[in-house]
């Protein structure tokens, strides 16, 4: 308030000096402070996509069974129209738009955190890939900024690729957020897609899988570099028969943006998970974040800690129609031996010890 009123005092002075002094006075106030505006920015910004994921689809489902009711019924008959016309899109790569994957908004959500793409090799345009993502985290933050979005210029580091963000299909099944996500250029994770995109798409196409999924996610905790992997084989089964040579992803500091309550194996918690992963498809997580306005307190916004995602070097997977359990096996085997090497090569580098060993459960 002081510095208000010596402002304004300079400005009835009239001169010059008096008021450029009060102009500086004026932007030198705490809550015009430029930084942080921006900080506000880019929480709101990250704040904006975690509701997206967590309420967009069944709001907007809501809304729409409500329009019917109203004087506006024939809004809601339209958009259920074209849902109808438009339901197998999303299993043919979706509708995805370079307006939307280029939002500033984007740009604000790298830097909260903040997130960087690490490339290790080259990828030719003439071949297909399976990412592997690693770990799985809460909800993948470093999955969606890197691979949905261009914040962090994946086009121009790996140029003649187009990413793909795998999800859970019934997302694609929620009105309003199924055009949100394929904006992004995020599909299924249902065989349909992969088989589509790897066999009728052309080449240059790279399908990210999040391979742990809902179960890696369930112990995702600070301080932890754990993933789920030893018994996933069916996205190593999907690149032999397409040929898509696997890229190893590992992204660190996934794990440090979200605390998570911990049930233990046995508990009544665990069981309604593991009832919901089965039947539904994701585990239901109680976690927390910071507050928006407070750090010291509880929220949906994710802690600020850096999240760096390193693209390995693609495994060449030769193309086998109808490979066998051997096959499989043995693939799968060099994919964990290039994830593990991945890991330990860039550990130091990102604030882990070199006494730090990636868990393989």
């Amino acid at each position: 308030m002081k510095t208000l009123i010596a402002a304004y005092s300079g400005v009835l002075r009239g001169t010059g000096s008096s008021i450029l002094s009060a102009l500086q006075d004026l932007f030198s106030i705490t809550w015009l402070n430029r930084s942080k505006v921006e900080k506000q920015l880019q929480m709101i910004s990250v704040l904006q996509w975690v509701l997206s994921f967590l309420v967009l689809g069944v709001a907007c489902s809501a809304i729409l069974m409500y329009t019917f009711c109203t004087d506006c019924w024939l809004i809601a008959v339209l958009y259920f129209t074209w849902l109808a016309f438009d339901w197998n899109t999303p299993q043919k790569g979706g509708r995805r738009s370079q307006w939307v994957r280029n939002w500033a908004v984007w740009r604000y959500f790298r830097d909260y955190f903040p997130i960087q793409l690490v490339k290790t090799h080259n990828l030719v345009t003439t071949r297909n890939y399976i990412f592997g993502y690693h770990p799985h985290g809460i909800m993948g933050l470093g999955a969606f900024c890197n691979f949905s979005t261009e914040a962090t210029e994946v086009s121009k580091k790996f140029p003649g690729i187009r990413p793909y963000l795998a999800t859970l299909a019934g997302n694609f099944r929620m009105p309003v957020l199924r055009e949100y996500l394929m904006s992004g250029g995020i599909c299924p994770v249902n065989r349909d897609t992969i088989d589509y995109l790897l066999s009728k798409n052309g080449s240059g196409n790279a399908i990210i899988i999040v391979v742990g999924g809902a179960a890696e996610s369930l112990s995702s905790m600070p301080g932890k570099n754990a993933v789920t992997l030893r018994n996933r084989k069916g996205f190593v089964k999907l690149a032999l028969r397409h040929g898509a040579d696997l890229v190893p992803t590992y992204s660190f500091g996934e794990n440090e943006v979200y605390k998570q309550v911990i049930f233990e194996e046995g508990s009544w918690g665990r069981w309604v998970q593991k009832k919901f992963q089965k039947y539904i498809g994701f585990a239901p997580c109680i976690f927390h974040g910071r507050g928006l306005f407070s750090s010291d307190t509880w929220g949906l916004v994710p802690y600020s800690k850096p999240i760096t995602t390193v693209v390995g070097e693609p495994i060449t997977i030769p193309k086998l129609e109808h490979p066998t359990q051997q096959d499989i096996d043995l693939y799968h085997a060099m994919y964990m031996e290039a994830l593990v090497k991945l890991f330990d090569k860039h550990k130091t580098k990102f604030g882990l010890p070199e006494t730090e060993v990636l868990e393989v459960n």
